[in-house]
């Protein structure tokens, strides 16, 4: 009985280990000795990000990337498989930062079903998409696995999301 066992685990080992590839190595996961979740693996999402305005010099200005956050961007999460979908609202905060976290309302979702999207700036001056363009939204990438109160939730980031003024030196 106990060599069934040892045998079964060995096997699904194998098979999440097999079905990592398209995911980054490092983080808190690898550190832990998890690797990051295969695509087909269904569980509570958390995404993060940030809105800047590029080239503006408002409050929080980060030179190395000549950009300022953009506080009360509307961010939607959107997950879509078939007919079904979800969609959730988050806003970023004082320093352009959002976190939107699901509850399992998301389980049926993979996290390649789902994208970011930041439709527009809260700052008129700073309104022109830069990067990404376009309206494919934004990819989530696997950052870590965050325990839970109701089990476990994979943390994604969706990196920067950048909006630039229509006209040079208009801010």
């Amino acid at each position: 009985m106990a060599l069934v066992v040892k045998f079964v685990l060995l096997v699904l080992a194998a098979v999440l280990l097999s079905h990592s590839n398209g995911y980054p190595r490092g983080g808190k996961a690898a550190a832990m000795g998890l690797p990051p979740p295969p695509p087909t693996v269904n569980f509570s999402i958390g995404v993060q990000g940030v809105v800047w305005c590029k080239s503006c010099r408002y409050r929080g200005y980060f030179p190395p990337m000549d950009a300022s956050p953009l506080p009360g961007a509307v961010v939607y999460l959107r997950c879509r498989h078939g007919r079904r979908a979800a969609t959730f609202r988050g806003v970023s905060g004082a320093g352009g930062y959002f976190l939107i976290q699901t509850s399992q309302q998301v389980a049926a979702f993979t996290s390649q079903e789902c994208r970011v999207y930041v439709p527009r700036s809260p700052v008129s001056a700073c309104s022109v998409p830069f990067y990404p363009t376009g309206n494919k939204g934004l990819q989530l990438k696997f950052q870590e696995f965050v325990k839970r109160g109701n089990g476990l939730q994979g943390l994604y980031s969706v990196g920067n999301r950048l909006f630039r003024p229509k006209y040079p030196n208009q801010c």
